[in-house]
């Protein structure tokens, strides 16, 4: 719907200033002489309107096309609680792992694991908790190693799974020497650590703790992705515990690049699929080209007999590509998730991008959409196949002799043909190509979550949560055309840090987040923020929904009931909203819901604030059926401020406009009387709250609500016009005098000076006066250094 005519009695912001939208051009300062006010009051309207126009203007997002968060909350906001769990002398809660009975979480943090209860809805209580630090020797022969002592030799819990009803399984850094264990569980707490349980983690743990890794727990058996010694320079692809014999990937046949960095490993029926990004050694660029990949291993391999021994026989990998039209690809993958519940189009991946190169000296982000289906038939196409005498890649096909095909989850051994084939020939030559569902310039997505909400339509909604490098959160959510929509951002932490890790607790409705200080519970929906009917519709979050009956944006229980409203597909309030019978009608729903009554007095300053709940809608300001005076009201950080003269007052309403629908945000009836006069018969049967508002007198009398001082502001002015003035003064003099100088040698009126000679002839003595300018260098100089410092 288009937004409401533009009546005479509509104004609009444009530039700090209110203008009439029929574009006449009437500006306020055009109207004081037509004020009749006494000198007092028509010099403190000058000020006033002088300090407005000093004042900074807000930058307007207007003609974005990244979407931005709808409502924003800062650290501390009490509008959007969240609950801290954080212990002394703990640190790096990098690991989170929900329990079977959904009630408990486990943590890995530095040297320590701890079980806590999150049933209740505040604070997660602390069940009980184990010690596990590095031996004292590790750590002295970790120092000696020239690695840092009060950051590095500790031991980092980097993989934390359960491997059964009774027992999970851990592995840390244990100062830079890797190790794994099992940890019993008695009710859900966690017996201690015996010392002989504890064996050799290499391959399943990085040395470093800044090393990327992934691990997975697939039928008993383990799958790890992470740096396989020292010096972080050997990527490793790894399966251990369970029955099958331990395999891995071969380091000599240059599988994985040394750069190689894991974020996720996901489980399908018959493999096991790492993501990871490295050097793309297929490309030949001046600079390095870093790519995302996924990578595939079968789950019955066993490895070869005589070729590749206790070596992957299966691994294959290929390209990802997450990319926009005609725009840079996004080719660092940082996190990636499958996608939750069963769907009729096919299990999709959901991966979290940035880009390379910085774009304005800020990184993008992209979140993609991979279809399984996809995945699978590029693994099932042709291969790449290095010339090692031209060093090139070309394009190989299955050559016919080889059955069944090399890579494929056969049963039984492969062939030795086949082996030799798969030594060479791991790297697929079709890119898989992920659908971008959300593009965002100047953040960096670090982590991800996604679970499915059923709306009111009974369609089931993608929700995805990402965490920033700078400690945001975002939700978003997926509508139709696979397109995004930013419900809300959070900012978790008082002070800006990245966000380790996201862990979705459905049955509690929560999300922990783990970072370096402890875990951040933070509930997946914030309805009650929502006031309004049509504040509820537009927020679009599948969680929320109007009840008419209690009047209250709440949370959709398991059983809603036919009277709740909620429009995930348009927004529409216009239909959603609708008193009666509902209908998709275009009627604009303009009556307030509440009146502020603002008792002030004439030719006083007064301040009637306009609360912007969201970020997408525009804010205009209206007075009752008459035009705004042009002179006496200015519009700052969405308030009204408002000379008041006598005899003026009545509705002032701020409206906003969003998605096509425009409602008055708040209301207010100025007056000077008391009590009020009555309102016109078209507000009858509206509620109506007696407020103060902050003003200031400008001409004589008392202020009747509570005083707001602008004196400070106005000595301010009135020392800036009064240095303005004197400095515009002293220009003209020195100008006026350096001409008058200058005319006087032009002219020869003074006897020259003792030493020196007469010009040599009457042409090169006289000069036109229109020649006489001040010299080229000064002027440059002069404008070139202005010009550095403003940029």
């Amino acid at each position: 719907m288009a937004p409401p005519p533009k009546s005479p009695d509509t104004w609009v912001l444009h530039r700090g200033w209110l203008k009439e939208p029929s574009g006449d051009g009437l500006w306020l300062s055009m109207a004081l002489p037509a004020l009749g006010l006494d000198p007092w009051s028509l010099l403190g309207l000058f000020l006033f309107q002088l300090l407005l126009l000093l004042l900074p203007t807000a930058a307007t997002g207007g003609g974005a096309q990244e979407p931005i968060p709808r409502v924003r909350y800062y650290a501390g906001d009490g509008r959007r609680v969240l609950s801290l769990f954080h212990q002394k002398n703990l640190q790096d809660f990098d690991t989170l792992l929900l329990g079977a009975d959904g009630g408990t979480l486990y943590v890995g943090a530095r040297e320590a694991i701890l079980a806590l209860d999150i049933q209740d809805p505040g604070v997660p209580r602390l069940k009980n908790s184990i010690s596990w630090p590095a031996s004292d020797k590790k750590k002295s022969d970790c120092a000696f190693k020239k690695k840092s002592n009060e950051t590095q030799c500790f031991n980092f819990i980097r993989v934390l799974v359960s491997f059964n009803a009774t027992h999970l399984y851990a592995c840390g850094t244990f100062a830079f020497s890797p190790a794994c264990t099992f940890i019993e569980l008695q009710n859900s707490n966690l017996l201690p650590i015996l010392e002989d349980q504890v064996v050799e983690g290499k391959g399943l743990s990085p040395f470093d703790p800044a090393h990327k890794h992934t691990a997975v727990l697939v039928d008993g058996m383990l799958y790890s992705g992470t740096m396989n010694n020292f010096l972080g320079s050997e990527p490793i692809l790894m399966r251990a515990l369970g029955s099958l014999p331990v395999l891995k990937t071969d380091t000599f046949l240059r599988w994985l690049q040394p750069d190689a960095a894991f974020v996720a490993a996901i489980p399908s029926t018959q493999v096991v699929y790492f993501f990871f990004e490295e050097t793309a050694s297929e490309f030949e660029f001046f600079d390095k080209l870093r790519t995302s990949r996924v990578a595939r291993v079968c789950k019955n391999d066993v490895g070869g007999e005589r070729l590749l021994q206790k070596k992957w026989t299966t691994f294959l990998k290929a390209q990802l590509v997450c990319a926009q039209p005609g725009q840079l690809p996004f080719n660092v993958i940082r996190h990636a998730v499958l996608q939750p519940g069963n769907f009729s189009s096919g299990l999709r991946v959901f991966a979290v991008f940035t880009s390379q190169w910085q774009i304005g000296g800020t990184r993008s982000s992209a979140v993609c959409a991979f279809s399984l289906k996809d995945i699978e038939r590029v693994f099932e196409g042709k291969y790449k196949e290095l010339n090692k005498e031209t060093s090139r890649w070309t394009t190989l096909g299955v050559p016919d002799d080889i059955n069944p095909r090399p890579g494929s989850c056969s049963a039984g051994p492969s062939s030795d043909k086949a082996l030799t084939f798969m030594k060479n020939h791991f790297l697929m030559d079709q890119q898989v190509v992920g659908t971008p569902l959300l593009v965002q310039s100047g953040v960096e997505y670090t982590q991800l979550a996604v679970e499915t909400a059923q709306g009111l339509d009974g369609d089931s909604h993608l929700v995805m949560y990402l965490g920033t490098t700078t400690g945001l959160l975002h939700k978003a959510v997926v509508g139709g055309d696979c397109r995004a929509h930013l419900v809300e951002e959070i900012q978790l932490f008082p002070e800006p840090e990245p966000v380790r890790t996201l862990q979705l607790a459905p049955t509690q409705g929560a999300l922990f987040v783990g970072f370096s200080g402890g875990v951040v519970r933070v509930p997946r929906a914030n309805c009650s923020v929502y006031e309004s009917c049509v504040d509820c519709v537009l927020a679009r979050d599948p969680h929320c929904a109007w009840d008419p009956e209690s009047r209250l944006c709440r949370l959709l229980p398991t059983s809603t009931p036919n009277s709740w409203r909620q429009d995930m597909e348009r927004g529409n309030p216009q239909w959603a909203c609708a008193d009666g019978p509902m209908s998709r009608s275009l009627r604009p729903l303009s009556r307030p819901r509440i009146i502020k009554e603002v008792l002030a007095v004439p030719n006083s300053i007064l301040e009637l604030p306009c609360p912007q709940r969201s970020a997408l809608a525009s804010y205009c300001w209206t007075h009752g059926t008459a035009p705004l005076s042009g002179a006496s009201s200015m519009v700052y950080n969405g308030s009204l401020l408002l000379l008041l003269r006598e005899g003026e007052g009545g509705l002032y309403q701020c409206v906003a406009t969003e998605n096509g629908f425009s409602y008055p945000v708040v209301s207010y009836w100025v007056d000077s009387q008391d009590p009020p006069r009555a309102p016109d018969p078209e507000l009858a049967g509206i509620p109506r709250e007696r407020m103060e508002a902050s003003l200031t007198r400008v001409g004589g009398g008392a202020a009747l609500a509570a005083q707001r001082s602008y004196w400070p502001h106005f000595l301010t002015v009135t020392v800036l016009l009064a240095s303005v003035l004197s400095g515009a003064l002293i220009f003209l003099l020195l100008s006026r005098l350096g001409a008058l100088r200058a005319r006087g040698k032009v002219q020869g009126c003074g006897s020259l000076p003792p030493g020196e000679k007469a010009p040599l002839s009457r042409e090169q003595h006289l000069q036109h006066p229109k020649e006489h300018r001040f010299p080229d260098s000064d002027l440059d100089a002069d404008n070139n250094h202005l010009g550095s410092e403003v940029a």
